[in-house]
């Protein structure tokens, strides 16, 4: 089974993209962050009519999150537990029933955090912590369970194309790496560093600066495992290419192989 995580910056800006990639690269389930759609605009039935069950938690002009899988959603949850008071859509959850047993996936659009100096980076840490609480009530089923998506965190000093650049920002603050290694000591894997010691390899260029033409990326789009589904853990790949597409994302799709 093919699981994929992509921020596509703009479900409306970027459905042609979406369709192509989606036609190529046949995921078994993709995990979408910024639709930047409401639900009831989110292009369901396009997607319904590839073959694919569809989830969305979306939010006007901003946020969003979506789930779309070739096989049924049996339980969805929209919005991350622990704050009832915030409304921003960052978090969509769904099982979908394998030969195996259930699947647990979540998409995730962690918040940036900048600039630091505001409320943005609080939300940011105090929504992590969040993350962290239920990733620990998740990993007591004992299920395999992929929580993939935009992270907004750069792990280490060999994702990031310069990190003198970007020691100031929210991004790569201590804190913020700090909290992202809190939750994968939970028991979580990140499925890219368990295939590949590859430095250097980015799933995210700025539009600004010639970034994606001098190489100047960063890594943030991760897919942390359970140890059941790291256990089924197949490959791991950066869909580099989509970057050179027409009208791109500023990010690139993250793919994990599962033997379930």
């Amino acid at each position: 089974m093919k699981i994929a995580t992509w921020n596509i910056n703009g479900i409306k800006a970027r459905l042609p993209n979406l369709e192509r990639w989606l036609i190529e690269a046949s995921p078994d389930i993709a995990c979408l962050q910024e639709i930047k759609s409401v639900d009831e605009n989110f292009p369901s039935e396009l997607f319904e009519e590839m073959g694919y069950n569809v989830a969305v938690h979306g939010q006007k002009s901003f946020n969003g999150v979506a789930i779309l899988s070739k096989k049924p959603l049996d339980e969805v949850i929209k919005g991350l537990p622990g704050d009832e008071e915030d409304d921003q859509a960052r978090y969509l959850e769904a099982v979908i029933s394998t030969d195996n047993g259930a699947l647990r996936v979540a998409s995730i659009y962690l918040p940036n955090g900048n600039p630091v100096d505001s409320p943005k980076y609080p939300y940011k840490l105090d929504w992590m912590a969040r993350l962290k609480a239920h990733a620990e009530t998740l990993l007591a089923y004992e299920e395999p369970l992929v929580l993939a998506g935009d992270y907004n965190i750069i792990p280490t000093d060999l994702d990031v194309y310069d990190a003198s650049k970007w020691v100031e920002d929210a991004l790569f603050l201590p804190q913020s790496r700090a909290a992202y290694h809190e939750i994968l000591n939970l028991g979580l894997t990140s499925a890219f560093e368990a295939c590949h010691n590859q430095p250097h390899s980015y799933t995210f260029w700025d539009y600004q600066r010639g970034s994606w033409q001098k190489d100047h990326g960063i890594r943030i789009d991760h897919l942390l495992l359970s140890p059941q589904a790291t256990d089924r853990l197949i490959s791991c790949s950066i869909d580099r290419p989509t970057r050179g597409w027409e009208k791109p994302s500023d990010h690139v799709p993250v793919t994990i192989e599962l033997d379930v």
